[in-house]
């Protein structure tokens, strides 16, 4: 990588770090926080949804737009908006203005969350896909990692209320790096190829795109159901506290993230696609397992496996998703794909399961995530098979399979 690349790797990775950080503070605290307003089940779910119902309705306008108009307005911009929403909860006394608050909060992260990564395929080596994507992704799950730790921490010993200005700084901190340090708008190279944006019935039609999102939908589905509902099912079975919950959630995005770098690494030479279904495969087993789960150690033991599943997958997908971003001069629209993914995912794991826990059992949350996960291994094997062409980039010739 370019010392010019590399200075603008560093500042979205430590940026991002700092923002995601202050997410995972509060994301644990948020359902046992719901439930004390008398929230039922689906709306614990519609707290979690709703961000993602925002993001899923601005992602594709953020995403296309940064590949005509530059990544740093709308980083600099989602940022902001992050750092000032976040103090906003501090005000809440309901329910209701929670749900609204995580609307908008959704619309910031829709502006910044796919740009921050299409600037990171921009600047990505050829070659080096999985490795710098797995870095990257490094950030943000020791972000998650290390906030629902700190989360638990301030609770217990402050307040939420503390949570959630911590919260807010840290997103001020990204805000004010990203400001600062990145360079002019001008000199990206999205902007400099000058290339129209690729029509999204296009994007829609390619397989390969099609099995990345529909696997990315399905992981982070289980993801939902494990920050919406796994925090509820250990609070009433084992009473640990709300450090003991922060740890378990931290426990999983912790395993993940130590994945993203080794794994990146080994999906740069090696099949991604196999990389993928093995980790697909770990995390619904390890969604199952939350059924059977006899202790809080069992529980944590099954964070850990779910953690390691994303640590496999992620970085193998992500490199997937640089190349053909790069084979088809469009990263801020491939990039949004899997962030409205991401988004849909969310709303999907955590409203089923939201139902499972009404209309069933709690415990009924755990098989819905593993049932999305086991269609969406299936799904991303049929549309990409071993050996999955990348499409040539516009006038360029074309490479070999991967």
């Amino acid at each position: 990588m370019r010392p010019q690349d590399l200075k603008v790797f560093n500042v979205l990775f430590f940026s991002i770090f700092a923002a995601v950080t202050g997410v995972g503070i509060v994301v644990p605290l948020l359902p046992v926080y719901a439930r004390d307003f008398g929230a039922s089940g689906f709306y614990i779910g519609m707290i979690f949804g709703i961000f993602s119902i925002a993001r899923t309705a601005f992602i594709p306008l953020f995403g296309r737009a940064s590949d005509r108009r530059g990544r740093k307005p709308f980083i600099v911009g989602g940022m902001l908006g992050y750092a000032l929403i976040s103090l906003a909860y501090v005000a809440v006394d309901d329910f209701p203005a929670l749900i609204t608050i995580r609307f908008f909060q959704g619309v910031a992260s829709a502006m910044m969350m796919p740009v921050l990564q299409a600037y990171v395929g921009d600047i990505t080596p050829e070659g080096r896909e999985g490795f710098t994507m797995g870095y990257f992704n490094l950030a943000t799950f020791a972000g998650l990692s290390l906030g629902p730790l700190l989360g638990g921490v301030i609770s217990d010993n402050w307040s939420i209320d503390a949570a959630f200005v911590m919260m807010g700084l840290l997103a001020l901190f990204g805000f004010l790096a990203c400001a600062l340090l990145l360079p002019p708008t001008q000199s990206e190279s999205a902007l400099r190829r000058g290339l129209p944006p690729i029509a999204w019935g296009r994007l829609a039609q390619d397989a390969v795109i099609r099995g990345l999102f529909t696997f990315r939908l399905a992981y982070t589905a289980g993801i939902g159901v494990i920050w919406g509902f796994l925090p509820i099912y250990a609070d009433q079975r084992f009473q640990p506290g709300s450090a003991a919950i922060g740890l378990l959630i931290m426990t999983g995005v912790m395993a993940s993230g130590l994945f993203q770098v080794p794994m990146g690494y080994l999906a740069d030479r090696v099949n991604k696609s196999r990389m993928v279904v093995v980790g697909g495969i770990l995390a619904a087993a390890a969604l199952m397992g939350f059924t059977w789960a006899d202790s809080f150690a069992t529980m944590l033991l099954g964070s850990l496996f779910f953690g390691m599943g994303g640590g496999v997958a992620m970085p193998a997908l992500m490199g997937l998703a640089v190349k053909k971003g790069a084979a088809i001069d469009a990263m801020g629209s491939v990039m949004s794909v899997l962030t409205l993914a991401h988004s849909l995912g969310m709303l999907t794991g955590a409203l089923l399961a939201g139902c499972a826990m009404d209309w069933l059992h709690l415990t009924w949350a755990f098989p819905v995530g593993a049932g999305l996960m086991a269609a969406g291994i299936v799904a991303f094997c049929w549309w990409i098979p071993d050996g999955a062409r990348m499409e040539p980039a516009r006038g360029a010739p074309p490479e070999e399979s991967d």
